[in-house]
């Protein structure tokens, strides 16, 4: 009859038992004398960080956890990741597609750009002829001309009457009739140097008559840019009568963007469209890229020659201008999106292994349709993130992750003063002091060996003089020199 009630005792007592107990072990492990651990979970080992820095100014490494000195905010731990982690922002490759990041490949090409632009058409400065007599005389008769007319080689323009050539040449024609050669070679010198023209004296000697008048002709032809030329007019040796401009060429002034000069060079192909003639295209080289920029439109001014073998092109005429040129030597090429450009230099984001982006630092070159050279920085089949960039490129900054600069030496290494707590033919741990040229204060860090020799005649306890080489964000051990042991 007491067996029931001798059950439900023993049931009491023993709950009591384990109640006890376990409040004895969750109050032990309250005070940390006993590691609470899940029922069906490993215990996880927090992983030890290697420094500390403050987001809005990660360059800045501090060895212990606090307030930042530069921002009302706490400091955030950076841990060991993986080998090269550190220097890459990690991204689930299962979510690139909702994040919107889209890749393109670096590819290598020729420069084939083209500068559009528009221009005038010119006269040829070249292709001018002057117009002048050698010597004094009267204007006779003046051809029905005018400027702007356009002329033939050799059109007439102005019968011209110069009496000093009708007692030379009388004087010619009778030594001549003397049979003194000498003396009609010495005659016949006196009228070319009087001015007179040789066909002239040809006809003088042929005909065996005085022929005192000269007619001016033009000896190109083009169009009459000035006559100054009267019938009566009396006229000086050497002064301007007419002055002709050469139409087998033209020259097509051309306005370029300052910005878009660079890409220019003299002897490349122009291609020219006027409104005058649709659907033709007149072929031409650069001339000349004219030293002087117009200050107000901030453009150069370039000439281009243009062959007018059926004088159909006019100055004055516009035309727009398709400037050619194409590298020999093969660049490479990104899309010019992928390219951020933060004012001091410019940087891609480039993709890796394992869904791993870091900011590099590249030259970057021409643009031409949508793609942009890089000159250096990047691989051929490397591939860099063309949408969703600057998201990445902002979560690297929060990480403390800065792209190496193009410009900095590769030999360049950080000194410090240390003391071995732990070495093996991978890696060493050191007490060091401060790294004044990287920033870092001093702590208790671990740095990989580049390579096992250096830890031959080093143990636990030396003292040494540490170098450290920089590869974007590893710190790598190039040279343990010991300075001393401890006692």
């Amino acid at each position: 009859m007491n067996s029931p009630i001798w059950k439900v005792a023993a049931v009491v007592g023993v709950s009591l038992a384990l109640g006890g107990a376990a409040g004895y072990w969750l109050a032990q492990s309250r005070r940390g004398e006993v590691p609470v651990v899940a029922v069906g979970q490993e215990a996880l080992a927090e992983p030890k960080a290697l420094y500390w820095y403050d987001p809005m100014y990660p360059q800045q490494k501090f060895d212990k956890p606090g307030k930042s000195p530069f921002m009302d905010m706490q400091l955030v731990p950076r841990y060991a990741e993986g080998p090269g982690e550190n220097a890459a922002v990690r991204i689930d490759p299962s979510l690139t597609q909702n994040l919107g990041l889209r890749l393109a490949t670096v590819t290598r090409g020729v420069l084939a750009s083209s500068v559009d632009a528009v221009g005038v058409l010119a006269f040829n400065e070249r292709e001018v002829a002057v117009i002048q007599p050698r010597t004094a005389g009267f204007v006779e008769r003046v051809y029905a001309r005018a400027p702007g007319d356009q002329l033939k080689a050799n059109a007439t323009l102005a019968d011209i009457l110069v009496p000093e050539w009708a007692a030379a040449q009388e004087e010619f024609l009778a030594l001549k009739a003397s049979g003194d050669a000498a003396l009609l070679a010495a005659a016949r010198q006196r009228l070319r140097l009087s001015g007179m023209p040789t066909a002239l004296i040809a006809q003088v000697e042929r005909s065996g008559k005085v022929q005192p008048n000269l007619t001016l002709t033009s000896p190109i032809g083009g169009v009459l840019q000035e006559l100054n030329v009267r019938q009566g007019m009396t006229l000086a040796a050497g002064e301007t009568l007419a002055r002709v401009n050469g139409l087998s060429s033209v020259w097509l002034a051309v306005a370029v963007a300052e910005s878009q000069a660079g890409s220019l060079v003299s002897g490349q192909v122009a291609e020219a469209r006027l409104p005058a003639f649709p659907g033709e295209v007149f072929a031409g080289k650069v001339d000349a890229i004219l030293p002087e920029a117009n200050a107000d439109s901030r453009t150069l001014r370039v000439r281009v020659e243009l062959p007018n073998p059926q004088g159909r092109l006019r100055p004055g005429m516009s035309a727009q201008v398709s400037l050619k040129r194409s590298t020999q030597q093969p660049l490479l090429w990104v899309p010019s999106e992928a390219v951020i450009r933060t004012g001091r230099r410019a940087l891609v984001m480039l993709a890796e292994e394992g869904g791993r982006y870091r900011p590099v630092e590249v030259q970057p070159g021409p643009d031409n349709a949508g793609q942009t050279a890089i000159f250096k920085g990047l691989e051929e089949g490397q591939q860099v993130v063309a949408s969703g960039q600057f998201l990445l490129d902002s979560e690297a900054s929060l990480k403390g992750i800065v792209a190496a600069s193009l410009a900095a030496p590769a030999a360049v290494l950080h000194e410090a003063e240390g003391q071995i707590l732990a070495i093996d033919s991978q890696e060493v741990t050191l007490a060091h002091g401060p790294f004044k040229s990287l920033g870092m204060p001093a702590m208790t860090m671990t740095f990989p060996l580049a390579n096992p020799g250096l830890m031959q005649g080093l143990k636990v306890g030396d003292k040494v003089r540490v170098a450290l080489s920089q590869s974007g964000n590893e710190l790598r051990v190039q040279r343990l020199d010991k300075t001393g042991s401890q006692p």
